[in-house]
């Protein structure tokens, strides 16, 4: 019988041992026999963080949770809060907006303002966040690494689950890679996303290689996954936000339906890449942070990189949560951003 326990305490003081003996709940640890652990943790805020990052952990702490999300209020809500978080980013970095389609695929192109002679063969492909079922990136991911690599970004607003589930968001981002191919050498080309853009990413990759087709130079996977098939460690310990919000452990003998999977064999070398011959991928830059809930997805798949003689570089920022890099508030953000910019600049069209 598989079963799980934690229980995590926030002290947010810089005093542990006085708050511990002033009520909070002191640590514990045990095991079963097959070795599932039941934890309390009193956890301290880390000094190790920027002030607004601590700050921001802690209004996190107050956010309630509620009755899970239909589907529309979930759609609802990520599109209302990627209108507010896209001005803003283009308030913070500013480029040119385009809204078209490529290959019959809807794309925004999104220009630098100012693009240097070198970059005008340069062009990254983005494929937004959103769990496969909404849209929680597209432009908050493209507009900061298009200024800041003053390269340009199409972002490919792909089929989404449950309607069109796997391989449907495959199968448009391809589209668009092979239209950019008519007019950019593959090397002259990343791809990059974050969250289920992330895992895309990869998808998208191995599906290349098993059409024969040229890889892009360079892979962008920001906290994301590559084995839909098993559940990493960091599933089991942190929510979207870290340690705040209702926690959803999984049985890993059983695990839930997925409206992108649909029926697809979860080991399915395009869906769960780890699987995949991954000899060849292209230079990627992993990215993720230490209370990711996909953590250990991320390193899991970094490990297989290099496994497979790879370039593959991992960057794992200090306690922050899923795609912290969407809140530009923050000194680590403007650091992150700045990493997969000059990622690029060095791996693409050189």
């Amino acid at each position: 019988m598989w079963s799980c326990l934690a229980s995590v305490t926030l002290a947010l003081g810089t005093n542990l041992s006085a708050q511990s003996s002033s009520g909070l709940q002191q640590d514990s640890a045990t095991f079963d026999a097959d070795g599932t652990a039941h934890l309390t943790r009193v956890v301290p805020m880390p000094s190790t963080i920027s002030a607004e990052a601590q700050k921001w952990l802690a209004s996190l702490k107050q956010q309630k949770t509620g009755q899970p999300e239909s589907l529309t209020e979930r759609r609802a809500r990520t599109d209302a809060w990627r209108k507010s978080d896209s001005a803003e980013a283009r308030r913070l970095y500013p480029v040119k907006l385009e809204e078209t389609t490529t290959a019959g695929v809807r794309t925004d192109i999104i220009t630098p303002l100012f693009v240097p002679e070198r970059n005008g063969n340069r062009v990254l492909i983005n494929l937004h966040g959103g769990g496969f079922n909404s849209d929680s990136g597209s432009l908050i991911e493209g507009v900061p690494i298009a200024n800041l690599a003053k390269i340009k970004v199409v972002s490919v607003y792909y089929r989404l689950a449950p309607e069109n589930p796997f391989p449907a968001a495959v199968d448009d981002a391809v589209a668009v890679y092979r239209e950019l191919l008519k007019i950019y050498k593959p090397r002259s080309i990343g791809i990059f996303g974050t969250s289920a853009g992330a895992i895309l990413t990869g998808e998208v990759a191995v599906r290349l290689k098993q059409l024969g087709l040229p890889l892009p130079a360079a892979l962008g996977i920001f906290s994301g996954a590559a084995d839909f098939s098993r559940v990493g460690d960091s599933r089991q310990l942190f929510t979207l936000n870290g340690f705040p919000g209702a926690m959803q452990p999984i049985d890993p003998n059983h695990l839930p339906d997925d409206q992108y999977v649909a029926k697809t064999d979860r080991r399915d070398p395009v869906l769960s890449p780890l699987f995949a011959d991954l000899r060849g991928m292209p230079a990627t830059l992993l990215m993720t942070s230490a209370r990711d809930i996909l953590l250990s997805d991320t390193t899991i798949f970094h490990r297989a990189l290099l496994a497979a003689g790879d370039d593959a570089q991992l960057v794992v920022f200090e306690a922050l949560p899923h795609a912290f890099w969407y809140h530009f508030q923050l000194p680590e953000t403007k650091e992150a951003l700045e990493i997969m910019a000059r990622f690029f600049d060095e791996k693409v069209g050189r």
